[in-house]
């Protein structure tokens, strides 16, 4: 089968010839309509990542889209997203037009969206839903700061905040363009990051009404310094990635005189059933029009220019491959 085959940690993978995957038990081969590319399939290809060295060559993409081709446990043509471990164990990921995914990283897709949109959310919408409701404990009418609102997290985060309850929900994005989907995403107000971390504090705090209650956090760096600085008294900063640094600075004073958190989430801690019901939760509120990621959909032919493009921070929006 043709596929994007990574033969070189730290180098893109090229479209090329790859061994077909066979049906075994306990999985299930899937036929891929839509396959995302996001910075995880970067920093499992890198070869210098906590996961280790990976073995090659393999097909990378942690996620994707499909119909079932054969399965044990599901009817053939069954539309599902799943989720793979290619890059952090050894086997083949979802850039491709068959993938072998283990059946209990499969899920039944019912929401009415298509297959690039689900591909588009998947994981990134997963993180933001958990990070909030279940690591941030978000309650209603609370207010809510996103770090990085111009990202799939981020934007995910928005509508996943304002679905929860939030009364409020800030987004902080750097770019021009970042901003803008920060704000279609719907976020209450939109703040540019900058450089200056005690101008982007003040700023925070006038656009949070003198605080947050919850952080979303994919970013680190100085957006997670001067929204510790805002927290609320019980505010709850959760970090999930550290796209922009992975150094911040706390003052132990803020945090102890508001009984304040910093929290780590990752979606490796999820229970398949808790990643199943997140999901299933995003794509429902994606149907509904209450939920997005800006996405841009090409062909897996072209992945080896759109790699070395979300490489250099270039991708902007979500690139959706197409098998």
């Amino acid at each position: 089968m043709r596929a994007a085959v990574l033969h070189s940690p730290g180098q893109p993978p090229v479209f090329d010839d790859h061994p077909t995957p066979t049906p075994e038990p306990g999985r299930t081969l899937v036929r891929v309509t839509a396959a995302p590319l996001v910075p995880l399939d970067l920093l499992c290809a890198s070869g210098t990542s906590y996961f280790g060295r990976p073995r090659t060559p393999y097909v990378p993409g942690v996620q994707g889209v499909g119909a079932v081709e054969q399965s044990g446990s599901l009817a053939e043509g069954t539309r599902v997203w799943f989720a793979t471990s290619a890059g952090m164990a050894p086997g083949d990921g979802s850039l491709a037009g068959l993938c072998s995914v283990a059946d209990v990283d499969v899920v039944p897709l019912e929401a009415d969206v298509g297959d690039p949109v689900a591909a588009a959310i998947g994981l990134s919408g997963v993180a933001a839903w958990m990070a909030l409701s279940w690591r941030g404990a978000l309650q209603p009418g609370e207010t809510v700061l996103v770090l990085g609102g111009g990202g799939a997290v981020g934007q995910a985060g928005i509508g996943a905040a304002r679905a929860l309850g939030a009364g409020r929900v800030v987004a902080v994005a750097r770019s021009e363009e970042a901003q803008r989907r920060a704000s279609d995403a719907g976020a209450h107000v939109v703040v540019p990051l900058g450089a200056d971390v005690d101008d982007l504090t003040t700023r925070l705090a006038s656009a949070t009404g003198g605080g947050a209650d919850v952080v979303l956090d994919p970013v680190f760096g100085i957006g997670a310094t001067a929204a510790s600085r805002v927290l609320a008294p019980g505010g709850r900063l959760v970090n999930l990635g550290g796209a922009a640094a992975d150094e911040a600075t706390f003052s132990s004073a803020v945090l102890r005189g508001r009984s304040a958190s910093v929290l780590g989430y990752t979606n490796n801690a999820l229970t398949p059933q808790q990643r199943r019901d997140a999901l299933t939760a995003v794509l429902d509120l994606a149907a509904a029009g209450d939920l997005g990621v800006a996405h841009e959909t090409h062909p897996l032919a072209e992945v080896e220019g759109l790699w070395r493009r979300q490489a250099d921070g270039r991708a902007g929006t979500r690139l959706v491959l197409l098998p």
